[in-house]
Formats: structure tokens, C-alpha cells, sequence
């Protein structure tokens, strides 16, 4: 399939087609990610960076870091690796730290979603606008902030 989508891609100097690497928790030696990795590998040359999937968020936080751990550490250092559907800070934190460069993260879609507000500042962290205390403060979120919050 891989091939297929190298071949049928019409516009590499507009846009990146990152392979994701698949296998599910397997990160044993020979296991279907290493599998997947072994053929990435062979295609290097037509890949401009990679993405980490498979992950459906079920996982527990120790199985989730050890895919993402395993699949940084046989991914080229000078590709970019993406890793998807990322939904906490801490998971942010931390695979950083284990090698992902990008994300696309629903933490700050969902948090919006329910009401609640990242800041900054003196006490930076949430702030909770459906709360019995935001209820009739209409104060600004954060001053200098040009968005329309």
C-alpha cells in the first residue's frame, strides 16, 4: 500500500505523505511494528517524515509510551516524527522527551469544548469559565491577548 501512495502522489513539493507506522502494541523483536519499520526502512528515500498511529487511546499510559519509545528509536533522527491523536499534556511531556517532533492533539479542542480556559501567568493553568465564580466575571481571560476571548 505504501507503494501505491508514493506512485499516486501528485504534489511532494506542496505536500508531506508521512508513512504511520501500524502494529498495535506489538514491540517485541520481529513484531508487526518492527515489521512495519523494516519496510519503512527500505523506502526511506520517498519518505519525508514519518507518523506514529495504531495507538487508540485504550492503552495504558506505560503500553503507550513504550510504542512510542520503540517506533523513535528505529525512525531516522533527521526525519520529523508525528505522532497522532495525542489527548493529554503529560503524553505532550513525554514523548517529546522520547523523540516526536509533531502532534496533532485534541487536548486543547476538548478543554475548550467544556468550558475551560489555558492560562498563563501568576497561576498558570485552567480556568474553569462554566464555575459558580466565572458565572458573572466578565473580565477579560488574559490581558494583551488579541484573540477574541
Amino acid at each position: 500500500w505504501l507503494d501505491r501512495c508514493f506512485e499516486a502522489h501528485r504534489r511532494p513539493h506542496d505536500q508531506n505523505l508521512f508513512p504511520i507506522v501500524q502494529g498495535g502494541l506489538d514491540v517485541s523483536r520481529g513484531g508487526l511494528r518492527d515489521i512495519c519499520l523494516a519496510g519503512f526502512r527500505e523506502r526511506d528515500d520517498k519518505a519525508p517524515g514519518y507518523a506514529i498511529g495504531g495507538l487508540a487511546g485504550g492503552e495504558s499510559k506505560d503500553d503507550f509510551w513504550k510504542v512510542v519509545d520503540h517506533c523513535c528509536r528505529a525512525l531516522p533522527d533527521t526525519k520529523p516524527r508525528y505522532l497522532m491523536g495525542v489527548g493529554y499534556p503529560l503524553d505532550l511531556v513525554v514523548c517529546t522527551a522520547l523523540g516526536v517532533d509533531m502532534y496533532d492533539c485534541v487536548y486543547p479542542t476538548r478543554t475548550a469544548r467544556f468550558g475551560v480556559a489555558l492560562i498563563d501567568g501568576e497561576a498558570p493553568g485552567t480556568l474553569r469559565l462554566k464555575s459558580h465564580a466565572c458565572s458573572e466575571d466578565y473580565r477579560i481571560i488574559m490581558h494583551g491577548c488579541k484573540c477574541m476571548a
